[in-house]
Protein backbone atom coordinates (compact mmCIF):
# COMPACT_ATOMS: atom_id res chain seq x y z
CA UNK A 1 0.00 0.00 0.00
CA UNK A 2 2.85 2.62 1.10
CA UNK A 3 4.81 4.91 -1.72
CA UNK A 4 3.55 6.85 -4.44
CA UNK A 5 0.02 5.83 -6.54
CA UNK A 6 -0.56 7.55 -10.04
CA UNK A 7 -4.77 6.74 -11.42
CA UNK A 8 -7.36 7.82 -13.17
CA UNK A 9 -10.46 9.48 -11.66
CA UNK A 10 -14.11 7.60 -13.06
CA UNK A 11 -17.53 8.88 -12.32
CA UNK A 12 -18.83 12.41 -12.21
CA UNK A 13 -15.37 13.82 -11.77
CA UNK A 14 -12.29 12.70 -14.48
CA UNK A 15 -9.07 13.43 -14.40
CA UNK A 16 -5.30 12.29 -12.38
CA UNK A 17 -5.00 11.73 -9.10
CA UNK A 18 -1.40 11.30 -7.43
CA UNK A 19 -1.67 9.48 -4.24
CA UNK A 20 1.22 9.31 -1.76
CA UNK A 21 1.43 7.21 1.46
CA UNK A 22 3.85 6.16 3.99
CA UNK A 23 3.37 3.68 6.03
CA UNK A 24 3.26 4.53 9.90
CA UNK A 25 3.25 1.86 12.88
CA UNK A 26 -0.69 1.27 13.04
CA UNK A 27 -1.59 2.30 9.45
CA UNK A 28 -0.69 4.64 6.53
CA UNK A 29 -1.17 8.21 5.92
CA UNK A 30 -0.19 10.64 3.04
CA UNK A 31 -1.95 13.03 0.54
CA UNK A 32 -4.00 12.08 -2.59
CA UNK A 33 -3.70 15.26 -5.48
CA UNK A 34 -6.35 15.59 -7.44
CA UNK A 35 -6.53 17.00 -10.41
CA UNK A 36 -9.67 17.22 -12.27
CA UNK A 37 -9.86 16.73 -16.43
CA UNK A 38 -10.27 20.68 -18.32
CA UNK A 39 -8.13 22.78 -15.97
CA UNK A 40 -4.48 21.91 -14.69
CA UNK A 41 -4.02 24.81 -12.54
CA UNK A 42 -7.15 23.56 -10.66
CA UNK A 43 -7.31 20.59 -8.32
CA UNK A 44 -7.19 20.16 -4.19
CA UNK A 45 -5.51 18.02 -1.89
CA UNK A 46 -7.04 15.32 0.36
CA UNK A 47 -4.91 14.38 3.63
CA UNK A 48 -5.14 10.70 4.49
CA UNK A 49 -4.56 8.73 7.85
CA UNK A 50 -5.70 5.20 7.95
CA UNK A 51 -7.18 3.20 10.53
CA UNK A 52 -4.94 -0.11 10.19
CA UNK A 53 -2.99 -1.73 7.38
CA UNK A 54 -5.68 -3.89 6.41
CA UNK A 55 -5.74 -4.46 2.27
CA UNK A 56 -9.23 -2.80 2.54
CA UNK A 57 -10.59 -0.64 4.54
CA UNK A 58 -12.96 2.81 4.34
CA UNK A 59 -12.31 6.30 5.53
CA UNK A 60 -13.76 9.42 6.53
CA UNK A 61 -12.38 12.80 5.70
CA UNK A 62 -12.45 16.50 5.88
CA UNK A 63 -9.20 17.37 5.58
CA UNK A 64 -8.94 18.72 2.05
CA UNK A 65 -7.61 22.00 0.75
CA UNK A 66 -7.58 23.47 -2.66
CA UNK A 67 -4.30 23.90 -4.76
CA UNK A 68 -3.89 28.03 -5.29
CA UNK A 69 -4.12 28.34 -9.21
CA UNK A 70 -1.50 31.13 -9.22
CA UNK A 71 0.78 30.16 -6.22
CA UNK A 72 0.65 26.33 -7.30
CA UNK A 73 0.71 25.29 -3.80
CA UNK A 74 -1.68 23.90 -1.49
CA UNK A 75 -3.30 26.48 0.44
CA UNK A 76 -6.28 27.16 2.88
CA UNK A 77 -9.78 27.51 1.47
CA UNK A 78 -10.09 30.92 2.62
CA UNK A 79 -7.20 32.25 1.24
CA UNK A 80 -7.63 31.23 -2.08
CA UNK A 81 -10.81 32.75 -1.98
CA UNK A 82 -9.29 36.06 -1.46
CA UNK A 83 -7.30 35.30 -4.68
CA UNK A 84 -9.87 34.37 -7.01
CA UNK A 85 -12.57 36.39 -8.70
CA UNK A 86 -14.51 33.34 -9.54
CA UNK A 87 -16.60 30.72 -7.00
CA UNK A 88 -14.45 27.95 -5.42
CA UNK A 89 -16.55 24.46 -5.50
CA UNK A 90 -14.67 21.26 -2.49
CA UNK A 91 -16.46 19.00 -1.20
CA UNK A 92 -16.39 19.29 2.56
CA UNK A 93 -16.87 15.74 3.01
CA UNK A 94 -15.14 12.76 1.13
CA UNK A 95 -16.14 8.94 1.39
CA UNK A 96 -13.46 6.93 0.14
CA UNK A 97 -12.97 2.61 0.67
CA UNK A 98 -9.75 1.42 -0.52
CA UNK A 99 -8.92 -1.56 -1.94
CA UNK A 100 -5.51 -3.19 -2.50
CA UNK A 101 -5.69 -6.58 -4.61
CA UNK A 102 -3.29 -8.02 -6.94
CA UNK A 103 -0.70 -5.19 -6.74
CA UNK A 104 -3.65 -3.05 -7.93
CA UNK A 105 -5.44 -0.21 -5.73
CA UNK A 106 -8.79 0.56 -6.24
CA UNK A 107 -10.35 3.82 -4.58
CA UNK A 108 -14.52 4.16 -4.63
CA UNK A 109 -15.11 7.58 -3.60
CA UNK A 110 -18.62 9.91 -2.60
CA UNK A 111 -18.43 13.11 -1.65
CA UNK A 112 -21.00 15.56 0.42
CA UNK A 113 -21.63 17.56 -2.86
CA UNK A 114 -23.21 14.24 -4.73
CA UNK A 115 -20.38 13.56 -6.69
CA UNK A 116 -18.52 9.93 -6.75
CA UNK A 117 -16.86 7.44 -8.62
CA UNK A 118 -13.66 5.11 -8.54
CA UNK A 119 -10.24 5.37 -9.26
CA UNK A 120 -8.19 2.41 -10.23
CA UNK A 121 -4.15 2.91 -9.84
CA UNK A 122 -0.81 1.17 -11.06
CA UNK A 123 2.51 1.61 -10.69
CA UNK A 124 6.18 0.12 -11.69
CA UNK A 125 7.45 -2.80 -9.06
CA UNK A 126 10.06 -1.40 -7.01
CA UNK A 127 12.34 -4.23 -7.80
CA UNK A 128 11.76 -3.56 -11.25
CA UNK A 129 15.51 -2.37 -13.48
CA UNK A 130 15.50 0.00 -15.79
CA UNK A 131 13.77 -0.27 -19.36
CA UNK A 132 15.80 1.18 -20.91
CA UNK A 133 17.71 -0.43 -23.78
CA UNK A 134 21.25 0.69 -23.56
CA UNK A 135 24.04 1.12 -25.51
CA UNK A 136 26.44 -1.00 -25.16
CA UNK A 137 30.67 -0.10 -25.29
CA UNK A 138 33.91 -0.84 -24.33
CA UNK A 139 36.07 1.72 -22.63
CA UNK A 140 37.93 3.37 -25.76
CA UNK A 141 34.44 3.49 -27.72
CA UNK A 142 33.42 5.21 -24.53
CA UNK A 143 36.15 7.65 -24.92
CA UNK A 144 34.80 8.43 -28.54
CA UNK A 145 31.61 8.71 -27.99
CA UNK A 146 31.97 11.49 -25.58
CA UNK A 147 34.85 13.16 -28.19
CA UNK A 148 32.04 13.58 -30.51
CA UNK A 149 29.05 14.75 -28.84
CA UNK A 150 26.82 17.22 -30.02
CA UNK A 151 25.35 19.98 -27.96
CA UNK A 152 26.88 18.17 -24.81
CA UNK A 153 26.68 21.60 -23.21
CA UNK A 154 22.98 19.93 -22.95
CA UNK A 155 24.06 16.28 -21.56
CA UNK A 156 24.45 15.73 -17.59
CA UNK A 157 25.40 12.24 -16.55
CA UNK A 158 24.89 9.60 -14.21
CA UNK A 159 26.54 6.52 -13.16
CA UNK A 160 25.42 3.53 -11.20
CA UNK A 161 26.96 0.10 -10.57
CA UNK A 162 24.08 -1.98 -12.10
CA UNK A 163 20.59 -0.86 -14.29
CA UNK A 164 18.24 0.33 -11.38
CA UNK A 165 15.75 1.76 -12.46
CA UNK A 166 16.45 5.74 -11.97
CA UNK A 167 14.77 6.91 -8.27
CA UNK A 168 15.45 9.11 -5.63
CA UNK A 169 17.01 7.42 -2.61
CA UNK A 170 13.96 8.79 -0.73
CA UNK A 171 11.35 6.83 -3.14
CA UNK A 172 13.59 3.91 -2.79
CA UNK A 173 12.73 3.52 0.26
CA UNK A 174 8.70 3.28 -0.36
CA UNK A 175 8.13 6.50 1.21
CA UNK A 176 6.15 9.15 -1.08
CA UNK A 177 4.67 11.31 0.97
CA UNK A 178 6.96 15.06 0.51
CA UNK A 179 4.74 16.91 3.29
CA UNK A 180 5.90 14.52 5.63
CA UNK A 181 9.35 14.94 4.74
CA UNK A 182 9.34 18.87 4.95
CA UNK A 183 7.42 19.13 7.83
CA UNK A 184 8.53 16.27 9.97
CA UNK A 185 12.32 15.23 9.41
CA UNK A 186 13.57 18.69 7.79
CA UNK A 187 12.74 20.06 11.13
CA UNK A 188 14.51 17.29 13.29
CA UNK A 189 18.06 17.11 10.63
CA UNK A 190 18.58 20.67 10.99
CA UNK A 191 18.44 20.54 14.79
CA UNK A 192 20.73 17.68 15.02
CA UNK A 193 23.10 18.91 12.10
CA UNK A 194 23.36 22.30 13.12
CA UNK A 195 25.74 21.61 16.23
CA UNK A 196 28.06 19.90 13.56
CA UNK A 197 28.32 22.39 11.02
CA UNK A 198 30.07 25.71 11.09
CA UNK A 199 27.75 26.92 9.24
CA UNK A 200 23.78 27.65 10.33
CA UNK A 201 21.81 26.94 7.68
CA UNK A 202 18.87 29.63 6.85
CA UNK A 203 15.93 27.09 6.24
CA UNK A 204 13.24 29.92 4.98
CA UNK A 205 16.01 31.05 2.58
CA UNK A 206 14.92 28.99 -0.51
CA UNK A 207 19.43 28.96 -1.65
CA UNK A 208 20.38 28.37 1.56
CA UNK A 209 17.56 25.35 1.94
CA UNK A 210 18.41 23.96 -1.23
CA UNK A 211 22.44 23.44 0.30
CA UNK A 212 21.17 21.81 3.24
CA UNK A 213 19.27 19.51 1.39
CA UNK A 214 22.42 18.72 -0.65
CA UNK A 215 24.35 18.71 2.08
CA UNK A 216 22.55 15.41 3.50
CA UNK A 217 22.15 13.93 0.43
CA UNK A 218 25.93 12.69 0.43
CA UNK A 219 26.15 11.34 4.08
CA UNK A 220 23.26 8.97 2.98
CA UNK A 221 19.98 10.43 3.88
CA UNK A 222 17.28 8.92 1.60
CA UNK A 223 16.41 12.26 -0.01
CA UNK A 224 13.69 13.27 -2.81
CA UNK A 225 17.19 14.10 -5.00
CA UNK A 226 19.19 12.39 -7.99
CA UNK A 227 23.31 13.27 -7.91
CA UNK A 228 24.29 13.98 -11.49
CA UNK A 229 27.59 15.54 -12.96
CA UNK A 230 28.07 17.59 -15.88
CA UNK A 231 31.22 15.30 -16.99
CA UNK A 232 30.84 11.58 -18.38
CA UNK A 233 34.22 10.69 -16.81
CA UNK A 234 32.94 11.67 -13.15
CA UNK A 235 30.07 9.52 -14.09
CA UNK A 236 32.40 6.93 -15.26
CA UNK A 237 34.21 7.36 -11.80
CA UNK A 238 31.09 6.99 -9.90
CA UNK A 239 29.79 3.49 -12.39
CA UNK A 240 32.58 1.70 -11.19
CA UNK A 241 33.29 2.77 -8.23
CA UNK A 242 32.71 0.33 -5.35
CA UNK A 243 33.20 -2.70 -7.36
CA UNK A 244 35.56 -4.86 -6.17
CA UNK A 245 38.57 -5.95 -8.30
CA UNK A 246 38.29 -9.30 -7.98
CA UNK A 247 34.81 -9.45 -9.06
CA UNK A 248 35.36 -7.32 -11.78
CA UNK A 249 38.03 -9.96 -13.29
CA UNK A 250 35.69 -12.55 -12.51
CA UNK A 251 32.41 -10.72 -14.30
CA UNK A 252 30.91 -12.55 -17.05
CA UNK A 253 31.45 -10.65 -20.54
CA UNK A 254 27.79 -9.23 -20.51
CA UNK A 255 28.28 -7.85 -16.96
CA UNK A 256 28.13 -3.88 -16.81
CA UNK A 257 27.78 -0.85 -15.18
CA UNK A 258 25.75 2.04 -16.44
CA UNK A 259 26.02 5.48 -17.14
CA UNK A 260 22.81 7.44 -18.08
CA UNK A 261 22.66 10.57 -20.32
CA UNK A 262 20.16 13.09 -19.72
CA UNK A 263 19.09 16.12 -22.22
CA UNK A 264 18.73 18.52 -19.50
CA UNK A 265 19.04 21.40 -21.88
CA UNK A 266 15.86 20.06 -23.71
CA UNK A 267 14.22 19.33 -20.53
CA UNK A 268 14.40 22.66 -19.53
CA UNK A 269 13.22 24.44 -22.06
CA UNK A 270 10.09 22.42 -21.95
CA UNK A 271 8.87 21.68 -18.98
CA UNK A 272 8.88 24.22 -16.15
CA UNK A 273 11.16 23.44 -13.45
CA UNK A 274 9.68 23.51 -9.70
CA UNK A 275 12.42 23.69 -6.74
CA UNK A 276 9.69 23.85 -3.80
CA UNK A 277 9.32 20.14 -1.99
CA UNK A 278 5.74 20.98 -1.30
CA UNK A 279 4.03 20.93 -5.13
CA UNK A 280 1.03 18.97 -5.50
CA UNK A 281 2.31 18.31 -8.75
CA UNK A 282 4.47 15.55 -10.46
CA UNK A 283 8.08 17.14 -12.02
CA UNK A 284 11.96 16.66 -12.32
CA UNK A 285 13.79 19.83 -11.97
CA UNK A 286 17.26 21.27 -11.77
CA UNK A 287 18.70 22.48 -8.89
CA UNK A 288 22.66 24.25 -8.76
CA UNK A 289 22.73 24.83 -4.94
CA UNK A 290 25.67 26.96 -3.50
CA UNK A 291 28.55 24.45 -2.44
CA UNK A 292 27.81 25.37 1.68
CA UNK A 293 29.92 22.75 4.06
CA UNK A 294 30.06 20.56 1.28
CA UNK A 295 33.42 20.39 -0.72
CA UNK A 296 32.69 17.64 -3.06
CA UNK A 297 30.54 19.71 -5.49
CA UNK A 298 33.05 21.17 -6.80
CA UNK A 299 35.24 18.58 -8.28
CA UNK A 300 32.65 15.93 -8.62
CA UNK A 301 31.34 19.00 -11.57
CA UNK A 302 27.84 18.41 -9.99
CA UNK A 303 24.27 19.26 -9.90
CA UNK A 304 20.77 17.59 -8.39
CA UNK A 305 17.61 17.00 -10.13
CA UNK A 306 14.61 17.39 -7.33
CA UNK A 307 11.80 14.99 -7.76
CA UNK A 308 8.06 14.03 -6.53
CA UNK A 309 8.01 11.10 -8.43
CA UNK A 310 8.61 7.98 -7.47
CA UNK A 311 9.21 6.06 -10.91
CA UNK A 312 11.30 9.10 -12.51
CA UNK A 313 12.14 6.57 -15.46
CA UNK A 314 8.39 6.01 -16.61
CA UNK A 315 7.75 9.63 -16.62
CA UNK A 316 10.70 11.00 -18.62
CA UNK A 317 9.51 7.85 -21.45
CA UNK A 318 5.81 9.07 -21.24
CA UNK A 319 6.47 12.64 -22.40
CA UNK A 320 9.15 11.33 -24.56
CA UNK A 321 6.27 10.05 -26.48
CA UNK A 322 4.14 12.59 -26.01
CA UNK A 323 6.90 15.48 -27.49
CA UNK A 324 8.50 12.77 -29.93
CA UNK A 325 11.59 13.52 -28.26
CA UNK A 326 14.57 11.81 -26.41
CA UNK A 327 15.99 13.02 -23.36
CA UNK A 328 17.34 9.74 -21.52
CA UNK A 329 19.59 7.26 -22.39
CA UNK A 330 21.57 4.69 -20.99
CA UNK A 331 25.07 3.38 -22.18
CA UNK A 332 26.29 0.07 -20.57
CA UNK A 333 30.26 -0.55 -20.30
CA UNK A 334 31.78 -3.93 -19.03
CA UNK A 335 32.77 -3.97 -15.42
CA UNK A 336 35.39 -6.33 -16.78
CA UNK A 337 37.58 -3.34 -17.55
CA UNK A 338 37.14 -1.75 -14.25
CA UNK A 339 41.34 -1.75 -13.78
CA UNK A 340 42.29 0.13 -16.67
CA UNK A 341 38.80 2.66 -16.50
CA UNK A 342 39.89 3.53 -12.67
CA UNK A 343 43.39 3.42 -13.66
CA UNK A 344 42.93 5.93 -16.61
CA UNK A 345 40.47 8.27 -14.87
CA UNK A 346 43.50 8.64 -11.88
CA UNK A 347 45.56 9.82 -14.50
CA UNK A 348 42.96 12.49 -15.18
CA UNK A 349 42.51 13.17 -11.64
CA UNK A 350 39.47 11.62 -10.93
CA UNK A 351 40.15 9.90 -7.84
CA UNK A 352 38.71 9.77 -4.39
CA UNK A 353 41.20 11.72 -2.97
CA UNK A 354 40.25 14.67 -5.06
CA UNK A 355 36.54 13.71 -5.85
CA UNK A 356 35.82 13.69 -1.98
CA UNK A 357 38.05 16.24 -0.06
CA UNK A 358 38.58 15.00 3.29
CA UNK A 359 39.81 11.80 5.23
CA UNK A 360 37.18 9.60 3.64
CA UNK A 361 38.17 10.44 0.01
CA UNK A 362 41.83 9.77 1.22
CA UNK A 363 40.97 6.34 2.95
CA UNK A 364 39.54 5.46 -0.23
CA UNK A 365 41.87 6.02 -2.60
CA UNK A 366 44.66 4.21 -0.32
CA UNK A 367 42.62 1.37 0.35
CA UNK A 368 41.93 1.29 -3.85
CA UNK A 369 45.61 1.07 -3.54
CA UNK A 370 46.95 -1.12 -0.91
CA UNK A 371 44.11 -3.75 -1.16
CA UNK A 372 43.55 -4.29 -5.01
CA UNK A 373 43.72 -8.21 -4.94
Amino acid sequence: MKGQWIGTLKGTNSGQVILNLDETDNGYEGVAYVHESGDELKGFAVFIKTPNKNSTFSITTSNIFPINPQTGLVETTENVKKRLSEELFLPKLINATFTLQNKALNIDWSTDVETSGSCIFQRRPHDATSQLVPKKLNWAQFKNFVSNLQDSSKLIFRGQNQPWLLRTGFHRTGRADLVRFRTEDIPVLHQKLSARTRHLFNLSHPPEFGAFLNLLQHPGYPMPMLDWTYSPYVAAFFAYRGLLLKNAKDALSDESVRIFVFNLGDWEQDFPQVLNLLSPYQHLSKGEFLAIENERMIPQQALTLISSIDDIEGYIHKWELQKGKRYLAAIDLPISERASVISELAYMGLHPGGLFPGLDGICEELKEKNFRY
